[in-house]
C-alpha cells in the first residue's frame, strides 16, 4: 500500500473511532484477550426498515494470523 493511501486510511480509522467509541471499546476488549481457533463470531445488522441480517464465522488459524497482521498495521 502506498504511503498516501495508508495515511488516508488511518485518518478514516481515527474518524470512525471518534464517531463510534462504544463499538471501539467492544473491539478493544474483544482483542484484549487472545482469540482462539474455533471461536464463533455472530454478526447481526438491522436495517432502518427493520430487516435483520445475521451471519457468523468460526475462526480458523488463518483468520487469527490475519487479525494479528491487521493489529500490527493499525498501530
Amino acid at each position: 500500500m502506498n504511503p498516501a493511501a495508508m495515511i488516508k486510511l488511518m485518518g478514516m480509522k481515527n474518524k470512525f473511532e471518534n464517531a463510534h467509541p462504544m463499538f471501539m471499546k467492544f473491539i478493544n476488549y474483544l482483542f484484549s484477550k487472545p482469540m482462539e481457533e474455533g471461536t464463533i463470531i455472530d454478526i447481526k445488522v438491522t436495517r432502518p426498515n427493520g430487516e435483520d441480517i445475521t451471519s457468523n464465522i468460526k475462526l480458523t488459524k488463518e483468520d487469527l494470523e490475519m487479525f494479528e497482521e491487521l493489529k500490527k498495521i493499525s498501530k
